[in-house]
């Protein structure tokens, strides 16, 4: 009954840390909301999409504002001094309608959405851009195999690091488990992924400094030392919890935080 209470705690760590990492991720879409003219304006801008085509940008607009109301994009390539780019939105019913051009995969665009109205304006972010970045389609089994395997991964690593803060469980199954989901998603499914989106394999330490990237290496290298410490003895419950620790550290770190990108 225990056992089962420890995996039982294990998914909800994995749920929660699974779902705070993409909420915080940089790729998440933008939310939040403004007043203008009277009337609040909830938006939601994209950062991330496919160069498969144009990204639409809409902002849905109070059915009392709808036709008094315009809007524009003003965006640029990111961290260039290029001049910025002006295209109007397209009013659709109650929508205002936008698309930032398509960009080779990893580039990004910074970009603000400005709506007009009876002689005001205002950018929907202030003055802080929305940043997006572009990727290639990826293969929806490949991107599901992976995500399912970090994921087991990570459920593995927090019951292991359960297992080790109890005595009477045996930890070197578990911790096998862990570095081989681990590798299999981080460094075989991973780099797939990658290759796919943004056109390279690779760009943590030593080539580049892509978090997701190098948080999978530490993650990895965490758990190779578990394992080592029970080579000729019993597997050292301190390592376990250690590994454990340091994988979840490195789940939280936001998904794709200074990941690829070209300028």
């Amino acid at each position: 009954m225990k056992k089962v209470l420890f995996w039982i705690l294990a998914l909800i760590i994995t749920l929660l840390s699974a779902t705070y990492q993409r909420l915080t991720g940089p790729t998440y879409p933008f939310s939040g909301k403004v007043s203008f003219l009277g009337q609040e304006i909830k938006f939601r801008l994209p950062r991330s999409a496919e160069n498969t085509d144009n990204c639409r940008v809409v902002v849905r607009l109070p059915e009392n504002l709808a036709g008094q109301v315009k809007g524009y994009l003003r965006f640029k390539r990111y961290k260039t001094r290029q001049p910025w780019n002006i295209l109007s939105m397209e009013a659709e019913e109650n929508r205002l309608v936008g698309f930032l051009p398509k960009q080779p995969a990893a580039g990004k665009l910074e970009y603000y959405v400005h709506l007009l109205g009876d002689s005001q304006e205002i950018s929907l972010t202030g003055e802080k851009p929305i940043i997006i970045r572009f990727k290639g389609p990826v293969s929806s089994p490949i991107l599901i195999a992976h995500i399912i395997t970090m994921f087991l991964a990570m459920l593995f690593s927090v019951r292991a690091g359960l297992a080790a803060a109890n005595w009477n469980e045996e930890l070197a199954g578990l911790a096998r488990w862990t570095a081989l989901l681990l590798f299999i998603g981080g460094f075989i499914l991973g780099p797939i992924v990658q290759k796919m989106a943004f056109g390279t394999f690779w760009s943590g330490f030593p080539v580049g400094h892509d978090l997701t990237d190098n948080k999978s290496l530490v993650a990895m290298l965490a758990w190779i030392a578990a394992l080592a410490s029970g080579r000729k003895r019993p597997i050292k419950r301190s390592w376990v919890i250690a590994a454990a620790v340091i994988t979840l550290v490195a789940y939280l770190i936001p998904h794709s935080l200074l990941g690829s990108e070209i300028r």
